[in-house]
């Protein structure tokens, strides 16, 4: 029995040797490179999903009342909305804001320079909730770095320094994050029993998709629900769970410690000209000792993108965010507060863009390399299987555990859908190029994403 485990254990070795011979002597080390790539991703992708299994399985037993609201009236509760020009959604999103069942909340709605009706209809709103910043020429317009900057400033300097804020503890004031287009769950105040925990300092909500009318819209909704209940659950146990920016909430203790130098003294928490502010402040709140949390029962729904043409656009800026956060390796590498393994794999998720684009140049020099004749493909069914495996099975597996289903037909309609998704994934994998080209550039300019229009129906009652 033994003898021929070691003869298949060598024939398997042979055959993994085969796969390169008769590439040129130069590729042979690209290719393994990349291969090691893929398969270190995938053992990470397994070990994520096991940890967020245990980590979903732990909240449903938690009892019920740590999921309640009995904890939230112990925080102030500050909604900062970024808004330029957004006037088809700043109503519903402020309206649905005020929905939200916590006993003490401010929204701050931050209008960066808006020439259309946003600042119109914001004045027209009742007041009583309600405080509008004001950003006008030359300082409107920067990013919303600088725009969450100023409302951060306005809130230590002047909400919570007189009137009705003041004298609130700032370990027990809630700063959320909920972009113009987004539905807050009316029960966010659910996320204080996380906050309870005084080494939390950020906790993300479930993003999800309300405008479901395309098939390009249904596979950001799954993008967002992989995210969510893989990678994020994953990390839930080492306290590395990130922020997404929409439905992000934060302790304002927390944000003041990673406050920054600015040229006229503090600037504030969010770096200057980081295209993926979020991701930028969640990772520097671990940095500082933090724990960041996801959240598997508060939401926070969004407008997705229709087109094809504006989703490059909007995953160009976030792959550029991505590349801008390798300068963050060195010092997250020494992270104190954390694990070889929790850094180990805060390494490779900054890596990310790189052995992206790594991966992705090997597969456009196989196609060269086949379309010269230099190298002779002879496809068997075991190099067919390995490809699929490795391209497409991956995405597969995080389909289903995201979405969560014991129903045998469910499971095949969704193993279905997830080749879907496996495409879409590789569709919008060009952009990862054209980040780096932007990034190598300097160029640090973005298009704002136009909204959809809000059917009467969807509008905030």
């Amino acid at each position: 029995m033994i003898e021929e485990l070691q003869r298949a254990a060598e024939e398997a070795w042979g055959w993994m040797l085969s796969v390169y011979l008769g590439l040129p002597w130069w590729a042979t080390p690209i290719f393994w490179a990349a291969s090691v790539i893929v398969i270190s991703s995938a053992t990470s992708l397994a070990i994520l999903i096991v940890r967020a299994q245990i980590a979903i399985r732990r909240d449903e037993r938690a009892p019920r009342a740590a999921h309640g609201r009995a904890d939230q009236g112990e925080y102030l509760w500050v909604f900062l909305v970024p808004a330029l020009n957004e006037e088809i959604t700043i109503q519903d999103s402020v309206g649905r804001l005020r929905e939200v069942e916590v006993d003490h909340k401010r929204i701050l709605v931050i209008n960066d320079g808006s020439d259309d009706r946003t600042g119109e209809l914001l004045a027209a709103m009742d007041q009583r909730d309600l405080t509008v910043l004001t950003r006008v020429a030359p300082n409107a317009r920067q990013g919303k770095s600088e725009a969450l900057n100023d409302a951060w400033r306005y809130l230590s300097e002047t909400l919570l320094k007189k009137g009705d804020l003041a004298g609130w503890d700032p370990r027990r004031v809630i700063v959320t994050i909920v972009d113009a287009d987004g539905r807050l769950d009316p029960h966010a105040g659910k996320v204080a029993h996380h906050f309870a925990d005084d080494r939390v300092g950020g906790v993300q909500s479930l993003v999800r998709i309300y405008n479901l009318r395309s098939p390009l819209t249904w596979a950001q909704n799954v993008e967002f629900s992989v995210f969510g209940f893989v990678f994020q659950m994953g990390r839930v146990g080492w306290g590395t769970a990130n922020m997404g920016g929409n439905g992000q909430f934060n302790r304002l203790q927390a944000l003041n410690e990673v406050a920054v130098p600015g040229q006229h003294g503090v600037l504030g928490p969010w770096r200057e000209g980081r295209l993926t502010e979020d991701q930028d402040i969640g990772l520097r709140l671990i940095r500082a000792g933090w724990q960041g949390r996801q959240s598997t029962v508060v939401t926070v729904d969004q407008q997705g993108l229709n087109s094809l043409r504006a989703l490059y656009r909007q995953r160009t800026r976030w792959a550029q965010g991505g590349w801008q956060m390798l300068d963050l390796v060195p010092t997250l590498a020494r992270n104190p507060h954390l694990g070889f393994v929790a850094k180990w794999d805060q390494f490779w998720y900054l890596m990310t863009p790189l052995l992206q684009a790594f991966v992705g140049a090997t597969v456009a020099l196989s196609i060269v390399l086949f379309a010269t004749g230099l190298v002779d493909v002879r496809w068997t069914v075991p190099i067919a299987v390995l490809i699929y495996v490795f391209s497409i099975v991956p995405g597969v597996t995080g389909v289903l555990f995201a979405r969560r289903t014991l129903n045998p037909l469910r499971i095949i309609a969704q193993v279905i859908l997830a080749h879907g998704y496996a495409l879409y994934s590789w569709l919008i994998f060009p952009v990862v190029y054209r980040a780096l080209w932007r990034y190598l550039r300097g160029s640090k300019s973005w298009a704002k994403t136009r909204r959809e229009l809000i059917e009467p129906a969807e509008s905030a009652g």
